[in-house]
C-alpha cells in the first residue's frame, strides 16, 4: 500500500512546491479535504474526542442541490452516539412520506403498482424493529451537510469554503516541524492550498490528511491508488424542480416514483425518469435517465431548463400546476471502488473511494460510517492509547464494505429491468410500446403474462427498498477484531441484501435490544450503554469477574472499559429477553465492544484467569501486542 517517506504532486500554473518560503505556513494536525458528508462527520466524531484542526472544500458553501437523502439506521446510530441523531430527526422528513414507491404514468395520473418501502412493509416491521433503536429518515444533502458542518465548527473545526487544494508533499518529521529530537519519528504533510476568493496561496501543515473530496479526489489521485472499475451505465439527468403537489399526494404518499410513458413519445435524455421528494410535497428532484444502450455523445444530451420543462410538466400530468426549474445537472452512473482507502497518514474515504448510483439509498450513509471507523482509531492512536499501526486497519475494515455497496448499488439499478422489459420500455418504437402497453388490458393468456412478469418485475426492486442485509450485515475482519476463539463466522442469509444477522460475532456490529432498569422508566438500547468514545463490556448473573478486570486492565492500559451486567436483578434489566436471545453467550460469559460498538470478542462464559485474557484481548484489538 505505498508507504513511502515523501510523496510530491504536480501543482497547478508553475507554482513553488508546498512548504517553500514563498507561502506563510499554517499548522494544523488534522487536515480535511471535503466538507460533506464525509469530511463533515469525520470532523463531527474528532470533535466528540476534543481533536479539531481544518477543513477546507473548493465549493462555495454546503450542497445547494439535495443529492443523497435516505439516511439509514446504521448511520443514525452512528450519529447518535454524538447527540446529532435529534438535530437530523428535526431536518428530516420521516412517516408517510416514505411509505411507497410507486410506478406511475404521471404523478397526476395513473398508477401501475406501489411498493412498500424503507420499513414502512408491515410484513418487515419486525425485522427493522429488531435491528436498531434508530429508523430510515429522509435527509436530503442539502440539510444533512449544515448539520454536520455546524457540529464540527461549534466543536472547534475551522471551516474554510472557496479553497482547494493544489497539492501535497509529505517528509519525515524534523526540528524545523517542531520535534526537539530531530529524529525523524512521524510524517508531516504539507499542503499547498488556494483561498479561490483572493487568490492567495499559502501551505498548511498537518499530521494527517484526509481525503473526502468526492468522486473526482485530488488526493486519490495524488496518491495514485488503483481504482476497480467496471463498465458505468450511462449517465442521468438531474432536474430540480418547484412544484406544490400537495393536492395530488393525499393518496400517492411516498417519496420516489418512477415515472414513464412508453404510448409517448419521448426526448432523448427523458426515457424514464424517477421523481423524488426533496420536500413534501413542494420541491422535488426529477432524476431523468435516457434509453439504455443510447449513444451519449451527442450534445442532445445536455438540454437547458426550457428543453427540460415540457417533459417535466408532462411527468407531472397537471398543467394548472406550476413548475419551476432551479438546477439542470449531469451525473454518470458509475461503478467504482479504491484498492485501499489509506497510504501512511493519509486517509481518503467517501465518494473519493466508492462511486456509484443511488440506489439502495447507500451512499452519504456509507461516508458518516467511514468517518465514524476512523475518528476512534485516530484518537485512541493520538492519546497513546493504541499504537500507530491500529490505523491499517481502516482500509482493512472499510474497503471492503465499499466494494460491497457499489456492487449492490448497480445491482440495484439492474434490479429494475424487469418491469422495464414487461412494459416494453426496451423498445425504441412507440408503437410497439403502444402495442404492449394494451396487451396488459388482455383478460387471456397474452395478458395474463404480462402482468405476471411485470409482478416479478417490481417485486424484484425490494433489493432496493428493504436491504437491511447490505446496510447492516457488516463484518470486519481486522487486528482490531479479535477472532482466535471463534470457529466459522455466522452464516450469511438466503438473502443477505434484505435479511439482517444478528450476532455478537467479532466484527460484527453490536446487537440491539431494549432495556430498562428494575423500576421501570424510559426505555434504551444496548448500543446506548456502548459508543460514547469508550470500550464496553456487556455480562449478566455470574460475570462480576469481568467487571472487575474491566476496570483492572482498563486502568492498566490507560483506556475506559464501561462494564455492565444485564438480567435478573442486574445493573439492567433484559424486559424484552431480547438480549438474551441475541447475544450468543451464557450469563456469565461477555461480549466487548469497540467505541465504534462493533463487537471486539466475546467469550462463551466464565473462564479462568479473566483479567490475563481481557488484557490479552486489548492489547491485541489496540495493536499494542
Amino acid at each position: 500500500m505505498g508507504d513511502s517517506a515523501t510523496h510530491s504532486v504536480v501543482h497547478d500554473g508553475g507554482s513553488s512546491p508546498a512548504g517553500s518560503a514563498a507561502h506563510p505556513i499554517i499548522d494544523t494536525p488534522y487536515l480535511i479535504v471535503g466538507a460533506g458528508p464525509a469530511g463533515a462527520s469525520l470532523a463531527c466524531f474528532l470533535a466528540a474526542y476534543n481533536l479539531t484542526g481544518l477543513i477546507i472544500a473548493a465549493s462555495p458553501g454546503t450542497a445547494h442541490t439535495p443529492r443523497a437523502h435516505i439516511t439509514n439506521m446504521a448511520a443514525i446510530e452512528c450519529l447518535r452516539d454524538i447527540d446529532l441523531e435529534t438535530a437530523c430527526r428535526a431536518a428530516a422528513t420521516a412517516g408517510d412520506s416514505m411509505q411507497h414507491t410507486r410506478w406511475c404514468a404521471s404523478m397526476a395520473g395513473a398508477e401501475y403498482a406501489r411498493i412498500y418501502s424503507w420499513g414502512n412493509d408491515p410484513a418487515r416491521k419486525g425485522d427493522y424493529d429488531a435491528a436498531s433503536p434508530c429508523a430510515h429518515v429522509d435527509l436530503p444533502q442539502t440539510l444533512l451537510e449544515p448539520v454536520l458542518t455546524t457540529r464540527a465548527v461549534h466543536g472547534g473545526w475551522q471551516l474554510r469554503f472557496d479553497t482547494r487544494l493544489v497539492g501535497f508533499t509529505r517528509r519525515k518529521a524534523g526540528a524545523r516541524d517542531g520535534d526537539r529530537d530531530g529524529d525523524g519519528a512521524g510524517e508531516v504533510i504539507l499542503s499547498e492550498v488556494e483561498d479561490m476568493v483572493t487568490g492567495l496561496r499559502y501551505t498548511v501543515r498537518s499530521k494527517y490528511l484526509f481525503g473526502c473530496d468526492g468522486a473526482r479526489s485530488q488526493v486519490v489521485r495524488a496518491l495514485d491508488i488503483p481504482l476497480d472499475k467496471k463498465p458505468g451505465q450511462g449517465f442521468a439527468l438531474n432536474v430540480l424542480v418547484k412544484a406544490d403537489l400537495a393536492r395530488l399526494m393525499e393518496h400517492r404518499t411516498g417519496n420516489l416514483h418512477w415515472v414513464f410513458t412508453p404510448d409517448k413519445d419521448y426526448p432523448p435524455w427523458g426515457w424514464a425518469g424517477i421523481v423524488r421528494m426533496v420536500k413534501p410535497w413542494t420541491e422535488w428532484m426529477f432524476i431523468m435517465f435516457p434509453l439504455p444502450g443510447a449513444d451519449l455523445s451527442a450534445d442532445l444530451f445536455s438540454p437547458t431548463a426550457d428543453e427540460c420543462m415540457p417533459r417535466i410538466k408532462e411527468l407531472i400530468g397537471d398543467d394548472s400546476i406550476h413548475v419551476e426549474i432551479l438546477d439542470v445537472s449531469k451525473w454518470w452512473v458509475n461503478e467504482i471502488v479504491a484498492e485501499y482507502y489509506s497510504d501512511g497518514n493519509v486517509h481518503c474515504f467517501g465518494d473519493a473511494t466508492h462511486r456509484h448510483p443511488p440506489f439502495n439509498g447507500l451512499g452519504s450513509n456509507t461516508c458518516i460510517q467511514d468517518a465514524y471507523n476512523l475518528a476512534w482509531k485516530l484518537a485512541y492512536v493520538e492519546a497513546g492509547k493504541a499504537a500507530p499501526k491500529i490505523l491499517q486497519t481502516f482500509s482493512a475494515e472499510r474497503q471492503p464494505v465499499g466494494r460491497d455497496v457499489i456492487t449492490r448499488a448497480n445491482q440495484g439499478l439492474r434490479d429494475h429491468m424487469g418491469w422495464i422489459r414487461a412494459m416494453g420500455m426496451m423498445e425504441p418504437d412507440k408503437q410497439v410500446r403502444t402495442t404492449i402497453l394494451a396487451e396488459f388490458d388482455n383478460p387471456g393468456p397474452v395478458g395474463r403474462k404480462r402482468r405476471q412478469d411485470f409482478q416479478r418485475g417490481i417485486e424484484q426492486t425490494s433489493t432496493e427498498f428493504h436491504g437491511l442485509g447490505i446496510e447492516m450485515n457488516q463484518l470486519y475482519v481486522s487486528d482490531a477484531v479479535y477472532l482466535d476463539d471463534e470457529t466459522l463466522p455466522p452464516p450469511l442469509p438466503q438473502d443477505p441484501v434484505r435479511e439482517l444477522v444478528i450476532s455478537t460475532y467479532p466484527g460484527k456490529r453490536l446487537p440491539h435490544a431494549w432495556l430498562n432498569t428494575r423500576t421501570p422508566g424510559n426505555k434504551f438500547s444496548t448500543i446506548d450503554l456502548a459508543g460514547h468514545r469508550q470500550f464496553c463490556l456487556l455480562t449478566g448473573p455470574g460475570g462480576d469477574q469481568w467487571k472487575t478486570a474491566a476496570a483492572q486492565v482498563g486502568k492498566a492500559l490507560g483506556v475506559q472499559i464501561n462494564a455492565y451486567s444485564i438480567g435478573w436483578k442486574q445493573d439492567y434489566e433484559d424486559v424484552y429477553f431480547d438480549w438474551a436471545r441475541r447475544c450468543e453467550i451464557e450469563e456469565d460469559g461477555c461480549v466487548l465492544a469497540r467505541p465504534d460498538r462493533v463487537v471486539a470478542w466475546r467469550c462463551k462464559e466464565m473462564i479462568p484467569g479473566v483479567e490475563a485474557k481481557l488484557d490479552q484481548v486489548m492489547r491485541k484489538v489496540l495493536s499494542l501486542h
